[in-house]
């Protein structure tokens, strides 16, 4: 006997058992068949997540494969993810996630009436990452310190972390960074069959006294203090396809859902599912955390220098809008997709300007009544002068592109906007900065001073050696260098620059074609190009249908210079696209 079933479209997503009812000579029993899965099905016209396009379906749906893309606005780096919602047990793993979170829609799961609606599942999801308070999948590490865990950026792919936290009796598993809380939220959802992609945002603001600006301190050396306020340098969450019924929609749109936990004045929290359109037209009273999302991408941003005595002065500076970036990989490609515009209609644009109204009023009850004009005089209060207004332009531009162990090159562009001689005194210095805007160690420091004639454009080149900045740097790839005046020779003028240093690369080789179920061989190679040796060498090998367990290689110390070459045997146990993915660390990173 061949037995069908189709569900309604409308059917609580779970694992089901079939039973069979028997009457013969009237006797009745019961004999179970086995059991079946129920899940949200987007290539399904009543489904709430259906998507019509096909190239997208298979993107966002099917696509085992996905890229994070990190770094600073103007130098973006990406690494792959292995997303593995169809390795074995992610399934099971995924609807012991929706029992776990149960709690969250008041108490009672016994009817799981919430189980059909994406919107109710995806806050679930979204909550369950990183904000349940005793079982959350992955936690964040406090003060950037995760000797007790794995390290934040040391993962390849969403499959060990599922099952560490399944097999660890849903302990939190320790360390995450948004980046792989997002991931792992994308490979939750694909899984239920919920259309899911991961978004990149730089410059992100997380402020808790004033939602729409951001304040970053510095001192008369160009240190940026530790304030309340944070400027992430990037930042990750995720997309999520979906008819939202709670807001009238007979169509699907992408909702954005945060699993990473910020501080919003009231404590840290998850945000969304928010709709992605209401945020880029500001109506923030339609959905879940709009103004928390309509502010992370829209914050105004002001730097200050703080004097000795503790009064703050507003730099000269070119500053940027928070949000300026929003990338997401396209489709069926392996490079990034810009998706600012479906967040913020450009900036200085009229809809842009009456979204920014429309949000402020309902950010600030106080201004319910008030007028543009009005509105526009209160953010021109708030905001750093031009650099230009101060007769001066100035810029950090870089002349190389520094891998770990090699020196930084920039050079500084100064320009005399006037008719007459200037003459400044400038503290330069360089810092750590952490992804999440954390400032470190302040390794570099210099003073110069500069005479421009009029009219006069000069370039200062600038070198910060590796011996500087490499006892430093860790986990950190990225630094700041500021150039601010010496307010008592007139106006505080500020210049800085974020600078990412990469990685040195993992060449991974394959030495036969991949075929199912027959043995195949890869050669993995890494050299040391530092003048000094690497301790405490590993390389994690993660390889979607090539082995089920993630490998761990010790390669103990590496000299300077010196090539490590490993051979590693695999079967494949699955058809489909492979990828190895190969992940390096030592007592520097």
């Amino acid at each position: 006997i061949n037995i069908s079933v189709f569900p309604p479209s409308n059917a609580c997503i779970g694992r089901y058992i079939l039973n069979m009812q028997i009457t013969s000579c009237g006797h009745t029993y019961q004999r179970c068949l086995g059991d079946f899965y129920v899940l949200f099905n987007p290539w399904c016209a009543d489904d709430p997540v259906y998507m019509d396009n096909q190239a997208h379906r298979e993107e966002y749906v099917l696509n085992e494969h996905g890229i994070l893309y990190e770094g600073v606005h103007k130098h973006i780096t990406s690494r792959p993810w292995h997303i593995g919602q169809f390795e074995d047990g992610i399934l099971d793993i995924c609807l012991k996630i929706l029992d776990m979170g149960a709690s969250y829609h008041q108490g009672s799961d016994r009817d799981h009436c919430w189980r059909n609606d994406p919107v109710h599942v995806s806050m679930v999801i979204n909550h369950m990452i990183s904000s349940h308070t005793t079982n959350s999948i992955m936690k964040i590490p406090e003060n950037n310190d995760y000797l007790k865990g794995t390290k934040p950026f040391s993962w390849n792919g969403s499959v060990p972390i599922l099952q560490q936290w399944y097999n660890g009796r849903c302990r939190p598993v320790r360390y995450g960074y948004c980046g792989s809380l997002a991931s792992v939220m994308c490979t939750v959802m694909r899984c239920l069959g919920i259309p899911s992609r991961v978004v990149t945002s730089f410059c992100f603001p997380c402020s808790i006294e004033n939602p729409l600006g951001i304040n970053e301190i510095f001192d008369c050396t160009g240190k940026n203090l530790c304030g309340k306020d944070k400027l992430w340098r990037y930042h990750c969450w995720n997309e999520s396809w979906m008819a939202r019924r709670d807001l009238n929609q007979c169509c699907g749109d992408w909702q954005c859902l945060d699993p990473t936990p910020l501080e919003t004045g009231r404590g840290s929290a998850c945000s969304g599912p928010t709709w992605v359109r209401s945020i880029r037209e500001g109506e923030l009273d339609l959905d879940y955390d709009g103004h928390h999302m309509f502010s992370r991408v829209n914050s105004n941003y002001v730097g200050w220098l703080s004097q000795n005595n503790a009064k703050k002065t507003k730099f000269f500076c070119d500053t940027w809008p928070c949000g300026q970036r929003l990338i997401t990989k396209s489709v069926g490609s392996e490079q990034f997709e810009d998706i600012t515009g479906a967040y913020k209609y450009e900036l200085g644009s009229v809809k842009n300007k009456e979204a920014y109204y429309r949000a402020y009023r309902r950010i600030h009850p106080g201004y319910c009544n008030a007028s543009n004009c009005h509105i526009d005089r209160e953010l021109s209060s708030l905001k750093n002068p031009f650099l230009s207004d101060s007769g001066i332009n100035m810029r950090l531009k870089m002349a190389n592109c520094p891998m770990y162990g090699e020196d930084v090159q920039l050079h500084w562009l100064l320009e005399n906007l006037r008719s007459e001689n200037k003459t400044l005194n400038f503290n330069l210095c360089a810092q750590i900065i952490t992804y999440s805007g954390c400032p470190m160690d302040q390794f570099w420091k210099d003073s110069v001073n500069i005479t421009l004639g009029p009219r006069e454009v000069k370039k200062i080149p600038l070198c910060i050696s590796y011996n500087q900045y490499g006892p430093h740097l860790c986990d950190h790839n990225i630094m700041k260098v500021v150039a601010v005046s010496d307010p008592e020779c007139g106006e505080a003028l500020m210049v800085s620059r974020d600078v990412v240093i990469n990685r040195p690369p993992v060449i991974v080789k394959l030495l036969s074609q991949p075929r199912l179920k027959v043995p195949c061989t890869a050669e993995i190679s890494f050299c040391n190009p530092l003048q000094e040796d690497m301790k405490n060498c590993v390389m994690t090998l993660e390889g979607c249908g090539l082995f089920k367990e993630p490998m761990t290689i010790d390669l103990g110390t590496l000299a300077s210079n010196q090539q490590a070459r490993t051979i590693v045997e695999f079967t494949p146990y699955r058809l489909g696209s492979h990828r190895l993915l190969a992940n390096f660390g030592c007592h520097k990173f």
